[in-house]
C-alpha cells in the first residue's frame, strides 16, 4: 500500500476529529438535528480512518504458520467493517434522529453558529476530498472513476474518498435544511435535512459494501494480468498450450497464481523443471504483485480450444 494512501487517511482523520468536535458543540448550543446528524457523521468517519490504519497495520505482518500466504486480507476485511459502520452508526442514528425531530420539532437557537460551523466544515472537508481524489486520480491511471473503483485492489483510498463525498454532500444539505427552517419558519425542514443525511451515508455505505466484498471472499486479478501471464507461459518452446490461469488477490499487493500448463510430451523432468522455474522468474519480473506461483503439469486435451480461445 503506498504512502499516498496513509497521507489521504491521515488527513481525512485529523479533519474529522476537528469537525466532529465542532459540530457536536454547535448541536449542544443551537439544538439543530441536522448538524447532531453531521456531527455523527464525522464521529464515525474519524473511528473509520482509525479502523483503516489498523487494517493497513494489520495486513503488513509477514506469513506465519496459520496464515501461509500472510495477512494482506486484513485491509479488505476492516474496510468492510466501515462500510457496515457507515450503514448501522452513520446512516442509522441520523434517519433516527431526523424522524425523532420531525415528530417533535424544536426551534434552532443562534443559527449564525451552525453557519460559520458548517462554513469551516465543507472549507476543511473539501481540502481532505481533494487530497483524496488527488491520489485516487494518480492511482487510477487511465481507466474512468467508476472503473477504477471496480478495478481497485487496494480499498483504503477509494474509502476515504468515498466518506469525503458523502460528507461533502451532507454538509451541503445541512446548510440547506437549516437556511429553509430559518427562512420560512418550518422547523421540518432541519429533521428532513438529517433523514436525506442518513440516506446518504446509508447509500455510501451500501456501494462501500458491494465494492469491497468481491476483494473480501477472493477476487482474481485485472485481465490485464491474467493476459501477461498465459503470453509468458505460451511463449515458451516446451509448453504446448495454458489450460487454465486462476488467480486471487490476498492483499493489494499480493497475487497468487495457479497455472495448469500442457507441457510438450517429449519434454524431460528435468526441462520442465528449469522451465516453470524460468516462467515464475518472468512472470514475478513483470509483475512484482504477483508473489506466489503454482505451475501443475496438465495434458487435459484443451489445447486446441484454449488456443481458440485466447484469439
Amino acid at each position: 500500500m503506498s504512502s499516498g494512501s496513509k497521507k489521504v487517511i491521515y488527513a481525512a482523520l485529523a479533519g474529522n476529529t476537528l469537525i466532529a468536535i465542532t459540530k457536536f458543540t454547535a448541536a449542544a448550543i443551537t439544538g439543530s438535528s441536522a448538524m447532531l446528524s453531521e456531527g455523527i457523521h464525522s464521529l464515525v468517519d474519524t473511528g473509520n480512518q482509525i479502523l483503516l490504519l489498523h487494517g493497513m497495520k494489520q495486513a503488513q505482518k509477514p506469513a506465519d504458520e496459520h496464515f501461509p500466504f500472510g495477512h494482506g486480507k486484513e485491509i479488505y476485511f476492516w474496510s468492510f467493517i466501515v462500510a457496515m459502520l457507515i450503514f448501522a452508526l452513520g446512516g442509522g442514528i441520523s434517519i433516527y434522529e431526523g424522524i425523532v425531530h420531525i415528530q417533535h420539532p424544536e426551534a434552532i437557537s443562534n443559527p449564525m453558529i451552525n453557519y460559520i460551523v458548517l462554513g469551516l466544515a465543507i472549507l476543511f472537508e473539501g481540502a481532505a476530498w481533494w487530497l483524496a481524489l488527488r491520489e485516487f486520480s494518480r492511482a487510477k491511471g487511465k481507466w474512468g472513476y467508476v472503473e477504477a473503483i471496480q478495478r481497485a485492489k487496494d480499498p483504503s483510498i477509494f474509502v476515504v474518498l468515498f466518506e469525503d463525498s458523502a460528507a461533502m454532500l451532507g454538509l451541503l444539505v445541512a446548510l440547506v435544511g437549516i437556511a429553509l427552517s430559518q427562512a420560512t419558519g418550518i422547523l421540518y425542514f432541519d429533521g428532513i435535512a438529517s433523514v436525506l443525511i442518513g440516506f446518504i451515508l446509508i447509500s455510501t455505505a451500501v456501494w462501500l459494501a458491494y465494492e469491497t466484498k468481491g476483494l473480501l471472499i477472493g477476487e482474481s486479478a485485472n485481465s490485464i494480468i491474467i493476459k501477461d501471464i498465459r503470453d509468458i507461459v505460451n511463449s515458451n518452446s516446451f509448453v504446448e498450450c495454458v489450460n487454465e490461469v486462476l488467480t486471487m488477490h490476498m492483499g493489494p499487493d499480493f497475487i497468487l497464481v495457479n497455472i495448469s500448463v500442457n507441457f510438450r510430451d517429449d519434454s524431460t523432468a528435468g526441462e520442465i523443471e528449469t522451465v516453470i522455474a524460468g516462467i515464475d522468474q518472468r512472470i514475478k519480473l513483470t509483475h512484482p504483485q504477483i508473489k506466489r506461483i503454482f505451475i501443475e503439469a496438465e495434458n487435459r486435451g484443451l489445447c486446441e480450444s484454449s488456443e481458440i480461445a485466447s484469439y
